[in-house]
């Protein structure tokens, strides 16, 4: 998979995005990250890349000229998403899609934001990854950058892991896990992981992330079609465990 960043602090995505299963990623050619300047595009001494809205206001915008010519010189797999507050939601199922693919593009405002050209005839779409106002779209690129790799076969070391967590096959949220010790300052490991009878564990797995979800996120019980009787079942067997 390709994919392209436009930032104009390229080293903050790349430092992020050498770290850990994503270096490994790109150690492998498993993803293939290209970071691109558009202060490389800009025209005069100074780099300028940004300059006051006109009607007046508050910060700087980038300029379209550097952002167009950044994009027509790298060539870009296509969607190129824009980073910003007012665009749709990223979340699992997105990353998903895009994993199907073989690329996409992300570029990353900065300052109050980018000339409103390049929304219309540039970007493919926009991105948000919350309801949140960064101070640029770096961070935001890291988060979908990881979320979409990790789901590259080939990218996790167990192939399970993308199944089973949370917004997985299931539409779920994730049980809780334990590891050693199995006491620990008085509180103990469930007994029922403990027992080795594997189809329990199951169970128990399955109930737990149904009381979550349906404590945390009943939006998601309501998309999968409620609670079944079987579900029912389980939730009566084993009690929740508690969270904070």
């Amino acid at each position: 998979m390709r994919i392209d960043v436009f930032t104009l602090f390229p080293a903050l995505v790349d430092g992020f995005c050498s770290e850990s299963l994503l270096g490994k990623a790109r150690g492998t050619g498993l993803v293939d990250l290209r970071l691109h300047d558009p202060r490389d595009q800009a025209t005069d001494v100074h780099r300028t890349v940004d300059d006051s809205p006109f009607g007046g206001g508050a910060g700087m915008l980038m300029r379209p000229e550097p952002i167009f010519a950044s994009v027509e010189t790298a060539d870009p797999p296509r969607p190129l998403f824009l980073l910003g507050p007012g665009g749709q939601r990223f979340d699992q199922h997105l990353a998903r899609e895009l994993a199907a693919t073989d690329g996409f593009s992300l570029l990353c405002g900065r300052y109050e934001g980018v000339d409103h050209r390049v929304r219309q005839h540039l970007v493919d779409d926009e991105l948000s990854v919350g309801d949140v106002v960064l101070n640029g779209g770096e961070v935001a690129a890291c988060l979908v950058i990881e979320a979409v790799t990790r789901l590259l076969p080939g990218a996790m070391g167990n192939a399970a892991s993308p199944v089973d967590e949370s917004f997985g096959a299931n539409g779920l949220l994730e049980e809780p896990h334990f590891t050693r010790p199995a006491a620990f300052r008085g509180w103990e490991v469930p007994a029922v992981l403990r027992s080795g009878d594997h189809a329990r564990i199951d169970r128990w797995r399955k109930a737990q992330a149904l009381h979550r979800t349906i404590t945390s996120r009943p939006d998601l019980i309501e998309a999968r079609g409620g609670i079944s009787d079987d579900d029912r079942a389980l939730l009566e067997e084993f009690p929740p465990v508690p969270y904070p």
